[in-house]
């Protein structure tokens, strides 16, 4: 077991510096953004203080563009981070109640039926798409468009990521149903005394005054 969590906690630093390269992709897409819209709605302005090629560079497609792009990549590489902490929107009426032993084997079981054949099918019928994208080398078809076979790339390597991250978890989730201190799982925790059966206790009564 402390072999299989050594991987575990390999697999985690990997996708916590992916993780917190989507940070900085962030505040670069903000940037690029604010960009955008000064070149959109200020573009008179531009020009008349810079020259028409000053405001037509900062109002090309290329900008618009990165910008998607940057929004694409935040969302394909950060879903294994996300993972990771456990920190997925969830509508969650139940899950919460339960125990933590109970948790933890949800999240083995739902990892190996939906989240493995899900990531699995996005690689396999995404390898095709990806592949004739690099093939033609494609472009974006607009003028100072950027090219799109490296995003498209990502597609492959977001499941991939995810697959694997899904490894790391099974394996935290085990440490942690065995007993195995600092198991990393989310579920992991020190339990609070009213929640020690999965269901928080009532409030206590006030005495009258």
């Amino acid at each position: 077991m402390t072999f299989l969590l050594a991987i575990a906690r390999g697999i985690d630093a990997t996708t916590t510096l992916i993780g917190k390269l989507t940070w900085w992709a962030s505040l670069l897409l903000v940037l690029v953004g604010v960009q955008n819209v000064v070149a959109r709605y200020g573009y008179q302005q531009i020009r008349r203080a810079f020259g028409d090629d000053v405001a037509a560079a900062l109002s090309n497609n290329t900008f618009l563009e990165l910008q998607t792009l940057l929004y694409s990549a935040i969302f394909l590489l950060g879903a294994a981070y996300v993972m990771q902490i456990d920190a997925h929107v969830r509508v969650d009426i139940l899950y919460s109640r339960l125990r933590r032993r109970t948790r933890a084997w949800i999240d083995i079981v739902g990892t190996v039926l939906f989240l493995f054949p899900f990531a699995w099918m996005g690689i396999y019928f995404g390898n095709t798409y990806v592949a004739r994208s690099w093939a033609q080398l494609e472009m974006s078809p607009n003028p100072g468009g950027l090219a799109r076979y490296p995003i498209k790339t990502l597609i492959i390597v977001a499941f991939a990521l995810l697959i694997v991250q899904g490894v790391s978890q099974i394996i935290k989730h085990v440490a942690f149903l065995r007993g195995v201190a600092g198991s990393g799982s989310p579920h992991d925790a020190p339990e609070e005394p009213d929640d020690a059966d999965g269901v928080s206790a009532l409030p206590a009564a006030v005495p009258p005054t």
